[in-house]
């Protein structure tokens, strides 16, 4: 059974997310200097806009075409032609390495914690802070707990905690992680 998420906080936006992993990850890599919730929103747009939501498709579509979808008005994100090209590579990957299907980075092999994190920060686009963000996200809401996960990835992991995406599980919560780095960032910034 699917987890059903609120990191949209929109209710067809969140379906997918709970259903489509490589929906999951578009919208990881979509999570910079958009609000997280336009970043989750963003795989929900792409399928409105193509049809359906296909690795292949977005793997193999024309860059100049697909970079046309991505920044249609309302762009799905607020640097569209680099986003797109991102986009692309990872579709790329994922098809050249997991036959199109995201959830054999956490499947394949019955990896550990380590060895998940070790496959996420091998994706273009995600290096080890969005790579511990994702495998947090898994672990607390889809219940992928390879043994490990929690050492794997780091603070984000620690139970009951508010600092990333893998702690939204609802409006109050996504207002709690903002809390949270709004603090962090004024703590970095005053310390």
């Amino acid at each position: 059974m699917s987890p059903k998420l609120c990191l949209a906080q929109d209710p067809d936006a969140d379906e997918l997310l709970s259903t489509n992993p490589s929906a999951l990850l578009f919208g990881m890599l979509l999570d910079q200097q958009i609000t997280l919730e336009k970043a989750f929103r963003g795989p929900k747009d792409l399928a409105d806009r193509m049809g359906g939501l296909s690795v292949h498709r977005v793997a193999e579509a024309d860059p100049d075409e697909f970079a046309a979808i991505v920044a249609r008005k309302p762009a799905i994100h607020r640097f569209p032609g680099a986003m797109a090209k991102r986009l692309q590579v990872l579709a790329r990957h994922l098809v050249e390495n997991y036959d199109g299907q995201a959830e054999l980075i956490w499947t394949r092999g019955e990896p550990d914690g380590a060895e998940v994190l070790h496959r996420l920060k091998g994706l273009p686009g995600f290096g080890e802070q969005k790579a511990k963000i994702f495998l947090a996200l898994l672990g607390k809401q889809f219940d992928v707990t390879p043994e490990g996960w929690r050492e794997a990835a780091g603070a984000y992991g620690e139970e009951g905690s508010r600092r990333s995406v893998a702690d939204v599980v609802d409006s109050a919560s996504l207002r709690e992680v903002r809390d949270f780095k709004k603090a962090a960032k004024a703590s970095a910034k005053n310390g």
